[in-house]
């Protein structure tokens, strides 16, 4: 998605002021650098500015979209490089898990909807705590 661009509302109002005190004089000066020279310079900066901003804005919008790009091709170069290993040297092979993958023996198989199960030989999680009239209870997990 391209970031939105920025327009002025300042700039606008100022275009307009600027154009409504052009038709008092093209040279007024209201004294203190207060000049109708000074305010067009200062607008066409601003106009400058937000083009470039918006501009730039174009670019790293081009510079993202480039990038997932790359980014993309690399993990398919990446997934097929390691299928080009499996294919070469077999998905039980010792290449296969230094490229990357879990050789096919070394994979872990479970039904699907099955919830992982605790192994008996665990060791119990035990705490005790003392409660408000000084007796100590245990509690195990």
């Amino acid at each position: 998605m391209a970031r939105k661009k920025r327009t002025s509302i300042i700039l606008e109002k100022a275009a307009r002021r600027a154009a409504g005190i052009n038709s008092i004089g093209s040279n007024l000066d209201l004294g203190n650098g207060l000049t109708s020279p000074a305010f067009l310079s200062l607008i066409e900066k601003m106009r400058t500015r937000e083009n470039a901003y918006n501009s730039a804005l174009s670019n790293l919008d081009k510079l993202y979209r480039e990038m997932l790009e790359t980014e993309n091709e690399l993990a398919d170069m990446a997934e097929h490089m390691l299928m080009a290993v499996g294919t070469r040297y077999g998905k039980s092979s010792v290449e296969y898990g230094m490229a990357g993958g879990v050789p096919k023996n070394q994979r872990r198989k479970g039904l699907r909807g099955e919830s992982p199960t605790f192994k008996a030989d665990e060791s119990s999680f035990v705490a005790s705590v003392q409660s408000k009239n000084g007796k100590e209870t245990a509690t195990t997990s």
